[in-house]
């Protein structure tokens, strides 16, 4: 499951700067494994409880369920890499997830379900919109490239100071901790009106590095500047899908490591960073190119514009515990940042499949996962 998350899911963040000719796929496919697996460790624990434990209520995964699951999520993403469309790693596992728990006898989680269809409904417009309006300031003949860029680099880095990691010193209470918030609490949490002063001066410093970095590039050269960038966003995305993405496959197993084998969740997160880093280098190449080139001819601004929102909300989802589709929120980025030089480069035909293999995989892997559980436990005996 982590293989196929690995080279279906992890592969679209740096799509766009193929598309812009700033990396090879190849070399893309390299750095997409190494990134989204240090991200699946670092931040992939929230997403995993999710799936393993709120999608369902009254029973525990057993680990017969969880197989049923895995094999019919991977199957679904498996297909997408071979067919060439990207299938949603989060509808495949959540609706197979659903499925199996049914099986077992479980109660619907509905209001876990509501928050979830309201975020996916909402990251369409939302990455879509964001990437639109942002390549249209960036294609703006009042903006150089000097100052449009480099603001965007500065939101990044001040973003970037705000993320929780596992590997940041945290407090008992939490499993996660920010650069910011450790600063903070390092010198008291001092705060003026209620707001903590540490947290916005760390995130001032991380903006203007940023800034100062990719200004420098765009002012020896606009067009390396750009592509500097554009790469440097396509790894903290790639960063950030694999932290979003693992838990799709350890999700399930949540119940069986953590309860019944007494493991540490580090161990769970390091066989799915192992299994995502495999299947990045051995399966991404084909799918980054049927992205890169197949949905939108991006030039690289448009394709900044594609990144930015999917940086910021796969974050959010990472925050909330949200599992979500990397496909969903790259590929409507893509499309918006590629409407707005007009509909031309932009492949109705190949969104309309896309969106339709979506409403698909999360109706059907849902009546997949609960016979094949079904059919596993009458036919080996077991539950």
């Amino acid at each position: 499951m982590a293989w196929a998350l690995g080279a279906n899911s992890n592969s679209p963040p740096f799509a766009p700067a193929i598309g812009a000719n700033a990396i090879s796929t190849m070399r893309a496919a390299f750095i997409i494994g190494i990134l989204a697996a240090l991200g699946a460790l670092t931040q992939g624990g929230a997403i995993s409880e999710t799936v393993g434990q709120s999608l369902i209520l009254d029973v525990q995964i057993t680990a017969l369920a969880a197989i049923a699951g895995l094999i019919t999520a991977a199957s679904f993403m498996i297909f997408g890499v071979y067919s060439g469309y990207p299938v949603p790693a989060a509808f495949a596992t959540t609706g197979a997830m659903v499925g199996v728990g049914l099986s077992l006898g479980g109660a619907p989680a509905i209001d876990t379900y509501r928050e979830l269809v309201t975020f996916w409904l909402l990251v369409p417009p939302t990455s879509g919109g964001m990437a639109y309006i942002t390549a249209k300031l960036l294609r703006r003949d009042d903006i150089p490239d000097t100052v449009g860029v480099p603001l965007l680099a500065g939101i990044v880095g001040g973003i970037l100071a705000n993320i929780r990691l596992g590997v940041i010193p945290s407090p008992p209470e939490i499993d996660q901790n920010s650069v910011a918030e450790f600063v903070s609490r390092l010198v008291g949490e001092p705060t003026v009106l209620g707001i903590d002063v540490a947290v916005v001066l760390v995130t001032l410093v991380f903006g203007v590095v940023g800034f100062s970095f990719i200004r420098k590039q765009t002012i020896k050269s606009a067009e390396k500047g750009i592509k500097t960038f554009l790469l440097v966003l396509g790894g903290v995305v790639a960063f950030s899908s694999g932290g979003s993405q693992v838990g799709l496959a350890t999700g399930p197993l949540e119940n069986l490591f953590g309860v019944e084998l007494g493991l540490p969740g580090i161990v769970l997160l390091t066989i799915g960073a192992v299994g995502i880093l495999a299947g990045a280098w051995m399966g991404a190449p084909r799918l980054l190119q049927a992205t890169s080139r197949e949905y939108a001819q991006l030039g690289a601004r448009r394709s900044i514009a594609a990144l930015v929102p999917g940086f910021i909300i796969a974050q959010i989802a990472i925050a909330l515990g949200i599992p979500t589709s990397f496909n969903n929120i790259i590929i409507s980025g893509v499309i918006g940042g590629g409407l707005a030089a007009g509909s031309a480069g932009v492949s109705r035909r190949k969104i309309g499949v896309t969106l339709a293999f979506w409403l698909i995989t999360l109706s059907t892997s849902i009546v997949i996962g609960f016979g094949l559980y079904q059919l596993l436990s009458t036919v080996l005996g077991i539950q």
